[in-house]
């Protein structure tokens, strides 16, 4: 009886205290203009229209969302927040990321949970080992913290990993970044939402674009199921359906969209306290502070909308998982799902202008997107508000697919594109 009673009073105490709270954002209706539209709703699109509105004071901004705030990418992701790349275009972006997240919870009076865990990336063979070494030179000359550990090393900062990797996979080494780790990705995207609102941003959710209304080679507004909105600038932020958005403003893209896949555990108490990352066989692992496992695979080899996925890319993850850490076997999943990537020929983002005047976009983030969120939303908005590339964004621009300056990003994005 006394538990009985203990359960009733919980849930009605929980609904008591969740009465008449303020909402944490507005949900107007779409004025019939705005000075700047941002298709898309996920972190990088609300970072966009939060340093628009902080750092540039355009504030006449409209978020526009085809489902609800969050519920893409920035809801289906793995959490890991790092900047260890290997050239000094993509260090510069992720670096200039990391400081950002460094100090978001302060930024946005929200905590993000942004844990500072350490990233390990692992070594299973000479070229690996080599690779590794390559690029902690690399990070030491940008300025990117960076270390090498040998196996002993990397035994010491997770005791739980098996060195021999039951001979498929012996770890020799790693390399390791401290000031990574992870975020809670639902408090990232209701925290930019909040300080969007508090300046006067409009977020509009479950109002798909159906296209662009363009006059003489220039955007003038979007059209979308609320009605047509017009606008001086567009932002086109909407991670795998980008190419979509593209092709209904008349242009193409060099990216293809596809699956990528991760499970979550049933919650166990503390056992890991990093996250450990595997290029080779396209497989890492964190903690969440639910106590889930939370696994990271690799994308689909098919091009798709689908956020499932293929079976046998989780059951090999899970196999090299289980053969790192042996302890796991036993383990149940509770769920696991796909996130749809955009990705590039060089694995690196495009944030550019488009061949349509005040038209911009933001995409092709592959498997790197969620730890670019505040980085990539600080470079986008200063390009629109600007109308011309932020210093750190230039290299990313879309005609580098024409003049053949690539930032060959493959090796060090942790998992296959």
């Amino acid at each position: 009886m006394k538990a009985r009673y203990s359960i009733v009073s919980l849930v009605r105490n929980a609904l008591q205290h969740h009465e008449n709270w303020q909402k944490a954002w507005r949900s107007p209706e779409p004025k019939d203009s705005y000075d700047v539209v941002i298709i898309g709703g996920g972190g990088h699109g609300l970072a966009t229209a939060y340093y628009l509105a902080k750092e540039h004071g355009i504030t006449n901004t409209a978020i526009i969302e085809r489902g609800w705030l969050g519920g893409g990418n920035t809801g289906r992701n793995t959490t890991i927040v790092r900047s260890n790349y290997l050239w000094d275009e993509s260090a510069g972006l992720y670096e200039h990321a990391l400081k950002l997240w460094e100090g978001l919870s302060q930024d946005l009076n929200y905590n993000v949970m942004f844990s500072q865990r350490g990233v390990m990336n692992l070594a299973h063979n000479q070229h690996d080992l080599r690779e590794l070494q390559r690029r902690v030179h690399a990070n030491h000359l940008n300025g990117v913290d960076s270390e090498f550990l040998n196996a002993q090393q990397v035994k010491e900062f997770c005791p739980i990993i098996d060195l021999r990797g039951n001979g498929r996979y012996p770890v020799l080494g790693a390399s390791l970044q401290r000031r990574g780790g992870t975020a809670r990705h639902d408090a990232v995207a209701w925290g930019y939402a909040r300080g969007c609102d508090a300046m006067g941003v409009d977020i509009i959710q479950e109002c798909p674009v159906n296209g662009f209304m363009i006059e003489n080679g220039k955007v003038v507004g979007v059209d979308t199921a609320k009605g047509k909105i017009k606008a001086g600038k567009v932002g086109i932020v909407v991670a795998g359906h980008s190419s979509v958005m593209a092709d209904l403003a008349g242009f193409r893209l060099p990216v293809e969209s596809r699956p990528l896949q991760a499970l979550v555990s049933e919650p166990i108490k503390p056992v890991i306290d990093c996250v450990v990352m595997s290029n080779a066989v396209h497989a890492y692992i964190s903690q969440s502070d639910k106590g889930e496992l939370v696994i990271g695979a690799g994308t689909d080899a098919y091009n798709g909308y689908g956020q499932r996925g293929s079976l046998h890319v989780a059951e090999e993850t899970l196999a090299a998982i289980c053969e790192l850490f042996p302890m796991f076997r036993r383990m149940r999943m509770l769920r696991n799902w796909g996130g749809i990537v955009d990705t590039c020929p060089d694995a690196s983002p495009i944030i550019s202008k488009t061949p349509v005047e005040n038209l911009f976009i933001n995409c092709g983030w592959g498997t790197g997107g969620f730890k670019a969120t505040p980085g990539s939303g600080h470079v986008f908005a200063h390009t629109i508000a600007q109308g011309e590339p932020h210093p750190l964004a230039a290299p990313f621009r879309l005609d580098r697919f024409v003049t053949g300056f690539l930032i060959d990003e493959h090796g060090a994005a942790a998992v296959a594109h």
